[in-house]
Formats: structure tokens, sequence, C-alpha cells
């Protein structure tokens, strides 16, 4: 539970716009299930801006405001167990130079009666029913952040709270101040006659004009700020275990290990009669809510246990990112991931567990062009994974199907499984964790694209994620160049608007392909080796350092991540009269430079622009494939259209962001929060004889590793 993050200054700015109540309105249905009440909408729109206008009056309008925030990001099953702060302000201390962090309940009390005698915790406000003292409930949340699980365990901070009764004025509110009163780190009570005194107490918590977000840190804690998932797998090569599973992740794994011991013999016990039962889970979420985290973590679990697994997936650059960066040998790889074609023949003795990541780009049949007629499917390849194992996962994201020929979908897993007589289970994963975990986003992007059918609004800054459209692509490039330099991971990629050339020659001279007036890049290398100036394949490219200078496509960056991520959208969607135009492009061959160009913008996706393709499923594919690209950053996104009306949309539609503090660029964040990313380990490792001699993890207490 977190609504929002921004500075002091930022809130003020947004409410000027009569944009901040809406977004956390907003926010609170998302993660309550219910509209806010009038009275919380008052309680934002005042309480906030009195705070904030003061912290401003300070001179420390610099100062962060995590507003609506749990200490943890798993909230209790008992609401009375939650501990939700109105407001905590983050920052540097002016003295100790550690981390500064107040604890603030917010108050449109005007006047406290009385508080009784024989129950001095309970505090009597007129209209209301009896209520807490303030403080105490400070107490509850001070401990909670500062406990073993809280988010400022283990590190040097200074951490107080405070209540704020902006309506109310010593004497009105004298019962909560007066003798008998609360004491504590965490009882301070401030009033509007305590004006004055707050604003001093800011001054000697917080430091002045700080240019960095002391809150990343908190964030990191609090696991909004995610762990790459290919640096958890390099770290979870150790001893080490990483990336704890959530909630609702953490659930689904449970339920998915109970059945395995209904479904499958025990590892070390041949069973006289066979189990003949078989289970299929199909795990469904939108980007970045864990589908790998959990097929990553029930793959390490189960090979523990000595079960037969293997990890599929449609994707070479997923799993060619995973070989090369999580330093797996190949013949190591080979034994534990695989592609969804790797089951034409079904094998004589089924595996225990077959885990299928990305499994929306299930194929209709398995075929290669390199295969004999054969050797190439002849059943539905969904028919031939759930064949191929006893125990079958699926994990998949309908929204992120690009291509006419992706069929995999909840009713096609779900069909095949009744045929198979197999037990099928359906979970789906609400909360997502890239793109700063700002959900927000997300559902602003399926809105701007048109795949949510909800009309699109301007973006509200909300400090979990960011986004900004270019002028130009030299712009765009300028940033996400300076990021990666600065130790950010960032990447440049565009829509499939441009013909693909192969390395030419034999020093395998890249194309420069994209071209946008002057300003002319390769696309990332259509090669399994690596090209001139050492530009990567394109299945490692993503991950390899020398990917930066090239431009990728969705095929290359879906289930993938980067900490900034440029967009070039091109004339395949384009703005035209308050609607989404959507273009199939041709192209030429250019006879003097012998590669083929541009002769009518639009998609050049070869799949995609097929004539026989009706105009709503290329729209549908257009539209997912942007979905895919504007989701690929876990904190900023760049935007860029080569159509000069449609670049005028997005500017309208992202509105005004050059707000102070809102900029995530890698100087901004505090050298505690900067997690380098895991350089490529060596290979081979004896990864799998390690994780039989492990440790099984205890149940409820599972990490990804």
């Amino acid at each position: 539970m977190l609504l929002l993050k921004l500075s002091a200054n930022d809130l003020l700015e947004l409410n000027a716009r009569r944009r901040m109540v809406p977004h956390l309105a907003a926010r609170w249905q998302y993660f309550r299930g219910s509209e806010a009440s009038v009275t919380e909408r008052l309680a934002w729109a005042e309480s906030l801006v009195a705070l904030a206008e003061d912290m401003v009056a300070a001179g420390r309008g610099n100062v962060e405001m995590i507003v609506e925030c749990s200490a943890t990001v798993d909230e209790p099953d008992d609401p009375e167990d939650r501990h939700v702060i109105d407001v905590v302000l983050v920052g540097r201390h002016p003295e100790s130079g550690h981390l500064s962090v107040q604890l603030v309940e917010l108050k449109r009390w005007s006047t406290v009666t009385r508080v009784e005698a024989a129950a001095s915790d309970m505090v009597h406000v007129p209209g209301m029913k009896p209520k807490k003292h303030p403080a105490l409930q400070l107490a509850a949340s001070f401990a909670a952040f500062g406990s073993e699980a809280g988010p400022l365990h283990g590190l040097s901070y200074e951490c107080g709270g405070f209540t704020y009764l902006h309506n109310a004025t010593e004497s009105t509110v004298w019962p909560l101040v007066g003798p008998g009163a609360p004491t504590g780190a965490y009882a301070h009570i401030y009033t509007q006659d305590r004006r004055e005194r707050l604003m001093r107490d800011l001054r000697r918590h917080f430091v002045h004009d700080e240019g960095q977000s002391h809150a990343e840190i908190l964030l990191a804690r609090m696991n909004l700020r995610n762990t790459p998932l290919l640096d958890a797998m390099i770290k979870s090569r150790g001893e080490d275990t990483v990336f704890a599973l959530r909630k609702q992740q953490r659930e689904v794994a449970d339920h998915v290990v109970e059945a395995s011991t209904m479904v499958l013999d025990g590892p070390d016990q041949e069973a006289l009669v066979p189990n003949p039962r078989r289970a299929v889970f199909v795990i469904t979420g939108g980007a970045g809510t864990g589908k790998s985290a959990i097929g990553l973590q029930l793959k390490a679990q189960f090979e523990a246990e000595g079960r037969s697994v293997k990890y599929a997936s449609g994707s070479r650059a997923f799993n060619g990112a995973m070989q090369e960066h999580v330093g797996y040998g190949d013949r190591e790889f080979k034994e534990s991931f695989t592609y969804f074609s790797s089951f034409v023949a079904t094998p004589d003795e089924p595996l225990d567990v077959l885990i299928c990541d990305e499994a929306h780009r299930l194929r209709e049949r398995s075929t290669n062009r390199r295969w004999s007629a054969e050797k190439q499917g002849k059943r539905p390849q969904v028919d031939e994974l759930l064949d191929a194992s006893r125990l079958s996962l699926f994990f998949l994201d309908e929204g992120q199907s690009v291509r006419p020929n992706d069929v995999g979908t909840v009713a096609l897993i779900k069909d095949a499984a009744r045929r198979r007589g197999a037990d099928f289970a359906h979970y789906d994963l609400r909360q997502q964790y890239r793109c700063g975990g700002s959900d927000a986003y997300v559902r602003w992007v399926r809105d701007l694209l048109g795949i949510s059918g909800r009309e699109p609004g301007q973006w509200v800054p909300d400090g979990l994620m960011h986004i900004e459209v270019a002028d130009t692509p030299e712009e765009l490039e300028r940033i996400i160049v300076q990021e990666a330099r600065a130790g950010a991971s960032a990447r440049m990629v565009a829509g499939f608007c441009w013909p693909w050339t192969k390395p030419r020659g034999k020093e395998k001279r890249l194309e420069a392909d994209v071209r946008i007036g002057d300003w002319h890049r390769p696309w990332n290398a259509y090669s399994e080796s690596f090209c001139e100036n050492g530009a990567p394949p394109s299945k490692i490219w993503s991950v390899h350092e020398g990917g930066l200078g090239q431009i990728g496509c969705v095929y290359t960056a879906q289930g993938l991540e980067w900490d900034w991520c440029g967009v070039i959208m091109g004339d395949d969607m384009v703005r035209r009269d308050g609607r989404w135009v959507f273009r199939r492009g041709k192209q030429r061959r250019d006879k003097e430079a012998g590669v083929n160009r541009v002769a009518v913008p639009g998609s050049l996706d070869p799949e995609v622009r097929k004539k026989n393709l009706d105009d709503e499923d290329f729209a549908r594919c257009v539209r997912h494939a942007y979905n895919v690209l504007l989701t690929r950053a876990s904190r900023a996104t760049v935007l860029y259209s080569t159509d000069a009306e449609t670049r005028e949309y997005l500017e309208c539609m992202v509105g005004d962001v050059q707000i102070h503090g809102l900029r995530p660029t890698w100087d901004s964040i505090p050298l505690e929060a900067r997690v380098p990313h895991q350089g490529r380990p060596g290979r081979g490792r004896g990864r799998r004889a390690r994780r039989r001699s492990q440790v099984q993890v205890k149940k409820g207490q599972q990490t990804l590793f």
C-alpha cells in the first residue's frame, strides 16, 4: 500500500493542477477495492496540502512525502494489524547525515472534548466514535517500521513521529497534549498555534535543498524497487537467497507444491503402480507481477527435491539473456532450459514438472524452417507440452500477445487440460513490481494505447515511475546513453517500422536501418554471433554491454527489463482526428546501397503486415507490441514518435513533467540505494548438484532461490 511519493514542492504543484486527489482516489480503489470516502478525499485535499505548505515555508520543500504507506508490502489479513501511515517524510538528517524519517498522522479534528480517566488511551471527538490517542497509533507504526521485518531494520537512521492537527489550537485539544498524554519520539503534537514549532523541528530533522531521493532507500527496503530478475538469478547461484516472494506469489507457489504431493510420486521411490493423475496450473498477470519469479522459485525447489524439471520459453531473447547474463554453460543450460517446440516427440518417461514461461507465445504447431518435414509438429503445441509432463505450469499475459500466430490463452490451455482429464487451476496476479511498482503507470499505458477500453487521461506523476517525451531521436539517445554511462541499465527499442538487414560482409557490418532524418542507427544484430565493433547477437543484445548502440524490438525485449528505456514509436501507429490509425508499410530495394529502405511508412514486421491479417488483428498486434515496449523500464521511459501529430498528442498526454525531484536519474539516487547490476559470472559451477544438496526452504518462508 503506497499511494504517492513526491516532494512537498511537487505535491503542491500536482494539487494546483487539480490532479492530486483524483490520483489518490484511483490508487485507493486499486488497493482497497472500494471508493475513497468523501471524508478521505477532504483529508487529502486539506491535511496533505497544509503539511506540504508548512514544509515549503520551513525551507524543506525538497523533503519527500510518501502518502498512505504500509510498513511492509504484504499487509496482514487482520485490519487491526495493518500499520498504514498517513505520511512518511524522508530526507537526510542535518547533523548525523543519516537517513531521516518522520511518521505523520494527519487529523482534521478541531476539538477534543475529553480523555476518560479509566481509558486514557481513548479520545473523544465531537460527532465521532471514541478514537485511539494518535500517539498510540504512531507507536504501533513506529515499532513496525523499525522491526526486523520493517524497512528501517539494519539501517543507520534517525526516526520519530508526530501528529498534526492543522484545524485545532493547543487549548481546543488540550487533553491530547496535557499531563498524562503519551510521550516518546513519536508523540509530538502540533496545532495551528504550534506551527512555528513544527517548522523549526522540520529544519532540525531534515537538511535544506537535498538533491537526492532518499525515499529510494526506503522503497528498496519495502521491496517496491525490485531486484532485476537476471540479477537475482546471478545472486541465487551462490548460497545466498534473494528476492522473497510476496504474499499472493507465495500463495500460488504453495498451492502448486501442495498439488505436487498429490500428483507426483516420491522422488526417491519407484511406485508399484504409477500415479495416473495430472495437474495443470495457469498463472496470469501483467508485466512485472512476478510470474517468472514464481516459475524460477518452483524450478529450484523441485530440482532440490530431485524432480525432473524443464523450464520452457517461446522467447530466444529470454533464454539467451538467461544463459549469457547468469553464466550457464551450454550443457548446463540445456539440462534445465528449453523451448516450447522441443516436445514434438513425447518423452518416453514424462517429466515430473514442465514450467512454460511467456506462454502467450504458444504456437498452433511446433514448426521450424530448418527442420525436415517429418520433424515438424503435427499436433497442437499445447498438447505436446501437456503430454510431456505430469505437472504443467503455464505463465502468461494475454496482453503481451504480439504476433498473429500467438495462440496462448487461458481458454486454450483449460480446454486441453479438460480433454486429458487433468486437474486445472487458474490464478491471476494483480500486484505488479515492475515500472517502479506503479500500477497507475501500467494502467495509463493500456488506456493510452486503447487496450483497456477506458478513456485515456493525462499522466499523473506519482514519484514511482517517470515518463517524458523527447523532441528528437538524438535527445532520446542522449538521455539513455547518459544514464547507461552513469551506471543504470538502459536500452533503446522501437516499433518494427524499418527493414532489418542481416550483418554484411566478412566483418559482419551492421546496416543503420532505423533512419529518422539525419539520425541513423542499426537494429540489434540479426546474427547468431558477434558482429563488427563487438555488437552482440540478438539473443543477448538486452544484457550485453555492446548492445547500447543498437535498437531493439519487441521480440528481443519481451520478458526483460532495464532501469531506463527509450521507446521510439514509428508510423505503424499514429494519432489522427482523436483516434489511433494503424498502418501497414512497404519496403523498396535501394540498389545503390544494396539494402532495403522504407517505401511506405508503417509496420514492416513480416508476421504482422500480411494482407491476410484483418485490420482488427493487425491493430491488436501493434497495440500489444507497444504495450510490451512501454513496460520494460523499472524507473523511467523516454518516448518519441516519428510522427509530429502523434508526438504532440503524446506530449499532451504526458503533460509537463519537469517537476523538481521527479526525474529518477542515476545521479539522483543515493549511493545506498544504487544497487550495481551484476556482472556476468563464470560458467559451469555444478549448479544442479549443489541445488540437491541444499536444505529445502520451509513452507511459508520461500525465497526466489
